[in-house]
């Protein structure tokens, strides 16, 4: 039985940040870049953990090539 459900989906501008590495003004680049998904709920902005993947595989699909 998988748990991946229960897996977040979704998180915040600054969890994306250290889940990436990366700082402040990249994320938002990034994010305007349209390389990182956003959804807004309320009056929070959060990062879709796909487009994060997405962004990984393909720096790493870039370095590979």
């Amino acid at each position: 039985m998988t748990t991946d459900y229960l897996q977040p989906r979704l998180v915040s501008i600054q969890q994306a940040r250290t889940l990436l590495g990366i700082g402040q003004t990249k994320t938002y680049e990034l994010i305007t870049e349209g390389l990182l998904e956003t959804i807004t709920i309320g009056s929070r902005r959060l990062v879709t953990l796909r487009s994060i993947d997405a962004l990984i595989e393909g720096a790493a699909m870039n370095r590979a090539a």
